[in-house]
């Protein structure tokens, strides 16, 4: 007997009892017949929503906040340059050293060795025009 033929016999039956309620969810597994070598297994787990309309008076249920959602964190300030604006680079190595560039995308994870992304106007050696820079190695300079 071929593995085709094995597998598309095979019949898996689940041992869970129908429950009521909000804590009850459908579960089904597949096994597809393919024209090809090989076989498909297909499990699907799905959790139903609760009832919304479980009051006795027949309003809408309303969805409550949870109480940590109210207390949130402002966001913290912009790092670095705002996208758009002109900056002078200073790392010594670079090729667009002291040339001015704009700012194209600043990554605001503070782990980020190289945050600020700058596009020049003139291409390097290599036909690149934008390269990744440190905070400390880009000088805003006014328009």
């Amino acid at each position: 007997m071929s593995m085709m033929s094995a597998s598309s016999a095979f019949v898996l039956t689940a041992n869970v009892t129908a429950a009521t309620g909000p804590s009850s969810s459908r579960n089904s597994v597949s096994f597809l017949p393919m024209r090809r070598a090989g076989s498909r297994l297909v499990v699907r787990a799905a959790d139903e929503a609760a009832p919304g309309t479980s009051s006795s008076e027949g309003a809408p249920a309303t969805d409550v906040a949870p109480a940590g959602a109210a207390a949130t964190k402002p966001k913290p300030p912009p790092i670095g340059p705002k996208r758009g604006s002109k900056v002078k680079i200073l790392r010594r190595e670079s090729y667009w050293f002291k040339n001015v560039g704009a700012v194209v995308a600043v990554d605001q994870d503070p782990k980020t060795r190289y945050p600020v992304v700058v596009r020049f106007a003139k291409v390097n050696y290599a036909n690149i025009s934008t390269n990744n820079y440190a905070l400390d190695e880009v000088e805003e300079v006014k328009a």
